[in-house]
C-alpha cells in the first residue's frame, strides 16, 4: 500500500545534524545532544505555554503558567509510570520554548531531537472555567514553531537511535497546518518500514479544521495504527461511512480499538471480542488531560505486556488520577503511586 503523503529522496541523518535550507522547510536549529539511548515510545507534536485563569478573562485577574500539549501529556504519563519517552518536536527560541523544554526534561522526558525555531515563537493556550463543569479553550497557535516542525526533522529523530518500541501520534498534530502533516505521515511510513507499533489517539479539536477535514486525513492513517484510541463521538471520523465503525476500523488492520466513555469508563474491541471497564471513582476536578492520561496509562500497560483487561484498568486508573487535581499533567501518577485510588475515604499515608 502506498503510504499516506510525500517521501524523501535523501538518507536520514541525526538529530544533530544541519536542518534543511529555509527555502524548503522552517528555519530551525537543532538542540545539540549527546549520543541519543532507545526509548520505549517516540512521540512529537506542539507543547504550548498554557495560562489557567480563575474566573472569566474579561475581568482580569492572576493566572497560573504550565505547560500543555497532548503527545507532551502523554510522554509525562509514561515517563513517571517508569518508561523512556522521545518527544521530538519544536518549541521557539524564545523564553516560552525554554518553560516547555525545562518541564519536560525535569519530568524525565528525551529531548534530545527538539528543535529549536528561530523564525517562529512557541504557542499559547488560555484555560478559562466559565463554569464548574465548562472551560473554555483558546489557542495561539497559527504560525507557531510546533506548526512548522517537518517530516526531514522527524526523519531525523526516527534515525537518532533504535527503532522505538511504539509511534504515538494524535489527530491534533495534523491540524496544525501542511509542515506538521507532512511530518505525521512520514512518521507513519517510517514506523510501517522499521515495523514499530503505531498507537493512534484521534483528538479531534474542532477548533483546529472541520470534522471533513480530520475524517479525509485520520481515515487514510487507520491502516498504520495497530492501536486506536477515541471517544464514541470520535470514531466516524477514523472509519469509513457505515453501520459499525468498529468492525470496519478492525477489518482496516486496527488491532485494538479503545473508547473511552468519560464517567461511564471505556471498552476495547479485539479481534478477541470487547470488554468494558467502569471508570474509577474519584471526586473530579478538572476534566483537563483526562484524555491523555487515559493514553498514557494503556500504553504502560502494553509497553508491560499485560492483557487488555489490565491495560483498561490502569488506563481508567491514570484517567481518575489525572481529574482529581487541576492541570493537563500535573496529576499524572508515578507507578507506585497507582494503588491510591483503592485507599478509603480519608486515608492518611505515613
Amino acid at each position: 500500500m502506498t503510504p499516506p503523503g510525500p517521501t524523501s529522496g535523501s538518507s536520514p541523518s541525526p538529530c544533530v545534524s544541519p536542518v534543511a535550507s529555509p527555502t524548503t522547510s522552517p528555519a530551525t536549529s537543532p538542540l545539540a545532544s549527546p549520543a541519543v539511548s532507545p526509548v520505549d515510545v517516540l512521540t512529537f507534536g506542539e507543547t504550548m505555554v498554557a495560562l489557567r485563569g480563575h474566573g472569566p478573562f474579561k475581568l482580569g485577574g492572576s493566572m497560573d503558567l504550565s505547560v500543555a500539549g497532548a503527545e507532551s501529556n502523554v510522554a509525562i504519563g509514561l515517563t513517571r509510570l517508569g518508561h523512556s519517552v522521545r518527544w521530538a518536536g519544536a518549541v521557539g527560541a524564545d523564553e516560552a520554548g525554554e518553560l516547555v523544554l525545562r518541564t519536560l526534561r525535569a519530568e524525565g522526558v528525551d529531548t534530545s531531537c527538539v528543535t529549536r525555531d528561530t523564525g517562529a515563537p512557541t504557542g499559547l493556550i488560555l484555560f478559562e472555567p466559565r463554569l464548574p463543569e465548562v472551560t473554555r479553550v483558546q489557542y495561539y497557535r497559527a504560525g507557531s514553531a510546533g506548526s512548522r516542525l517537518d517530516a526531514d526533522r522527524v526523519e531525523r529523530a526516527f534515525a537518532a537511535g533504535p527503532p522505538p518500541r511504539v509511534l504515538h501520534l494524535t489527530g491534533i498534530t495534523p491540524a496544525l497546518g501542511t509542515f506538521a502533516r507532512d511530518a505525521c505521515r512520514r512518521a507513519l511510513r517510517l514506523a510501517r518500514e522499521l515495523g514499530v507499533p503505531v498507537s493512534l489517539d484521534a483528538n479531534y479539536r474542532s477548533r483546529l479544521w472541520s470534522s471533513e477535514e480530520a475524517a479525509a486525513e485520520l481515515r487514510d492513517w487507520i491502516p498504520y495504527a495497530d492501536v486506536l484510541i477515541a471517544s464514541d463521538d470520535e470514531l466516524p471520523l477514523c472509519a469509513p461511512p457505515g453501520p459499525d465503525a468498529v468492525k470496519a476500523l478492525l477489518d482496516l488492520g486496527v488491532r485494538e480499538v479503545v473508547v473511552k466513555l468519560g464517567a461511564d469508563g471505556a471498552v476495547a474491541h479485539s479481534a478477541d471480542g470487547e470488554l468494558r471497564v467502569p471508570a474509577r471513582p474519584v471526586r473530579a476536578v478538572d476534566a483537563v488531560g483526562a484524555g491523555d492520561a487515559f493514553v498514557a496509562g494503556y500504553l504502560s500497560a502494553l509497553l508491560d505486556g499485560e492483557d487488555i483487561a489490565a491495560r483498561l484498568d490502569r488506563a481508567v486508573t491514570t484517567g481518575a488520577f489525572a481529574v482529581a487535581q487541576p492541570g493537563d499533567w500535573e496529576g499524572a501518577p508515578t507507578r507506585a503511586e497507582l494503588g491510591l485510588l483503592g485507599a478509603g475515604q480519608g486515608t492518611v499515608v505515613r
